[in-house]
């Protein structure tokens, strides 16, 4: 248990965050004190904010230091592919930013004590003008950048049909995905779309995964048809693990013991690499997370408790010049110190742990070599695996000065057509 401890201060301790790709540069990693960061639309599990123009979207998260401390927001717009937008800040908001979040509260009944931050976009104060791409900075009270997240608006302007199928190349039949789509406008014809439309792909609405096509294949009167083989095909991974700490004193699956100290301790099971397993479905929520409570009734956003929670992958031997990491909803899929494993020699694991909230979690084991990201080394790669895709459709006529994001398509492999 000492070794452990000393293991736990080891990991934490590391606040040296480092930007490993492309994400970072405008998605910035918070400090050790901010925890639980949930950025969603509609759907609370997406923690993918994507909204239409009269829709909201919602910010939260914790500060452990639980003193109260000022936060600030400001907005800024981007174009389709998050290069900085030359419009002015009046002609993308109504409104002010760089206010002050003032919803906020303390935790209850709680070993861990925190605040916890709320805001609601748009509100009285500010809302948005155009669709497009958008990112949210939080500052403190010194005007040091906390974190920052992107977010988008869409207006509806044309329609998306989209399906998932197996590539035809047959190296690739059982471990990619391909998307074929269409797109059509509800008025009139694209103009100029080879020049003018810009199509983003993402996999189950990870940035990391963004996939973007350069022009469509062919037309059909005035829809736009995407039906490439190569260009848009995706490894279809493997499904995510996952644990539930709604009941943080108890075991659950994939909880192998609990523990209280100084804060509850979660040991999850050891997990065996499935790379070169069969593929078995089991039903996941593609890498997010959902904060949830059953020890006290009432708010889980304030009553729910932290706890250490330890992973640990089996590997006979340590992979060399590759680092491993825990990859999820959880961390925004960025990879840092905090969340990176160190090989144990004499269990032939690689350990890590982290400081989590009650709920329930998806979470993946990635590598990185060098730059290079590689999602499926540990998991392996499946065609038949269930994830979700995202297709936006950005269009810039002539005269327009930005990227309208004017369509959204959604599809899913778990019907895959052949």
């Amino acid at each position: 248990m000492i070794k452990m401890r000393a293991f736990i201060f080891k990991v934490l301790s590391l606040i040296s965050f480092i930007s490993i790709y492309a994400q970072q540069s405008l998605e910035h990693l918070p400090p050790d004190n901010i925890k639980s960061v949930k950025f969603f639309g509609t759907e609370s599990t997406e923690n993918f904010p994507l909204i239409s123009l009269d829709q909201k979207i919602t910010l939260i998260f914790d500060d452990l230091n639980g003193d109260e401390a000022d936060y600030y927001f400001k907005i800024k717009y981007f174009n389709h592919d998050w290069t900085p937008s030359t419009l002015f800040q009046n002609e993308y908001i109504d409104g002010y930013d760089n206010i002050r979040i003032d919803d906020y509260s303390t935790s209850f009944n709680t070993l861990q004590t925190y605040t916890h931050f709320r805001l609601i976009l748009p509100n009285e104060k500010i809302q948005f003008k155009v669709s497009g791409n958008y990112l949210i900075e939080i500052y403190d009270s010194f005007d040091e950048l906390v974190l920052s997240r992107r977010f988008c608006v869409y207006e509806e302007k044309a329609s998306v049909r989209a399906a998932v199928y197996r590539p035809q190349n047959m190296d690739r039949f059982n471990t990619h995905q391909s998307i074929h789509f269409a797109i059509t406008p509800f008025e009139g014809i694209f103009r100029n779309p080879e020049q003018t439309v810009f199509v983003h792909i993402l996999q189950n609405r990870q940035w990391d995964s963004n996939l973007f096509v350069l022009k469509p294949q062919y037309f059909s009167g005035s829809t736009l048809e995407y039906r490439y083989e190569a260009p848009t095909q995706f490894e279809g991974g493997n499904e995510y693990y996952f644990f539930d700490t709604k009941d943080i004193r108890i075991t659950g699956p994939n909880i192998s013991f609990t523990n209280l100290a100084n804060l509850y301790e979660t040991y999850l099971n050891v997990n065996i690499p499935r790379l070169y397993q069969n593929y078995t479905y089991a039903p996941d929520i593609n890498g997010g997370y959902e904060i949830r409570n059953i020890m006290h009734p009432g708010d889980p956003n304030t009553e729910a408790d932290y706890s250490y929670v330890y992973f640990s992958l089996a590997a006979d031997y340590e992979l060399n010049n590759n680092e491993v990491y825990i990859y999820g909803g959880f961390n925004n899929y960025e990879l840092s110190s905090t969340n990176q494993m160190y090989y144990n020699p004499s269990l032939e694991i690689y350990e890590g742990v982290l400081i989590l909230k009650q709920g329930f979690y998806n979470y993946k084991y990635v590598v990185k070599n060098g730059e290079q990201l590689d999602k499926n080394f540990i998991s392996g790669s499946n065609a038949l695996t269930e994830n979700d895709y995202l297709i936006l459709v950005y269009y810039r006529p002539i005269g327009l000065q930005y990227d309208a994001l004017i369509a959204v398509g959604k599809t899913n492999s778990f019907q895959l057509d052949n």
